[in-house]
């Protein structure tokens, strides 16, 4: 049974599944669907096309699938999807998508910190950790296991990578590859998240493979060139793949 508050307001044609707590002064809109066992603190807004998973936790202010920041938005009818057993923290936006894309997307087991956006047509993976007041513009890729620390700003249409550790206050126009740390000013490749990828079961003979592909990839003034290197000096494998793929799929290219 659904825990809903007296001060709360849940309209007539919102699908809700079953055990959520709605509390105070919370608002949800038509064309909703809300899946079991959610945790809507005070004052949180789900507004038209929301569709929330299983298991998560909306802390006060959290305003999730708002009206797209884009001039070109027409009213088209579009989603924001949420995934099961994430927190997303204080004052939090994440808008829905737009006629580009159609949906935004967050995945699983995410936390999203306070004032955290996420802007339309944006797809977050799942198992990330965003930082405070941290900014995505519209259409981002975040890859699953990413770290975004606090007051990090986001270009739109950038590609970040999964495993990375991006150093806060950090922004950048350009994609972010997979397994590294990112920082400073301009952002640059500052190293192989080695922490983050020891804490997440790789091993040593991995790690030292990511790291020298890296090496060769900017080795060279010119990424094909680099790739080639990785090619012929290291063997095939799903984190060899995963850099090269990412690196040749870059359309605004990876920072140097």
């Amino acid at each position: 049974m659904n825990q809903i508050s007296p001060l709360a307001y849940v309209h007539p044609e919102a699908k809700l599944g079953d055990n959520n707590i709605i509390g105070p002064f919370c608002f949800i809109d038509k064309n909703t669907v809300i899946g079991d066992n959610n945790n809507l603190q005070n004052s949180v807004t789900v507004h038209t096309g929301a569709r929330i998973g299983n298991g998560n936790e909306f802390f006060p202010g959290a305003s999730i699938s708002t009206k797209p920041q884009d001039l070109k938005f027409a009213g088209e009818e579009t989603t924001c999807i949420v995934g099961d057993n994430n927190s997303i923290r204080e004052n939090v936006t994440i808008s829905r998508g737009t006629a580009s894309k159609g949906t935004t997307k967050v995945g699983s087991n995410n936390l999203l910190m306070e004032c955290v956006h996420v802007a339309h047509d944006c797809v977050l993976g799942s198992g990330c950790i965003i930082g405070n007041a941290t900014k995505f513009a519209g259409e981002v890729v975040i890859d699953d296991n990413a770290i975004v620390s606090s007051t990090v700003l986001c270009h739109q249409f950038c590609h970040i990578g999964g495993y990375v550790m991006i150093q806060g206050g950090c922004r950048f126009s350009q994609d972010i590859p997979p397994f590294i740390i990112a920082g400073k000013d301009p952002t640059k490749y500052c190293g192989i998240n080695l922490i983050g990828l020891r804490r997440r079961g790789f091993s040593n003979e991995k790690i030292q493979m990511i790291h020298e592909a890296y090496r060769l990839l900017y080795s060279k003034g010119i990424m094909a060139e680099g790739i080639e290197e990785i090619k012929k000096n290291l063997p095939e494998c799903e984190e060899i793949n995963y850099i090269i793929d990412f690196v040749k799929s870059s359309k605004r290219g990876i920072v140097r």
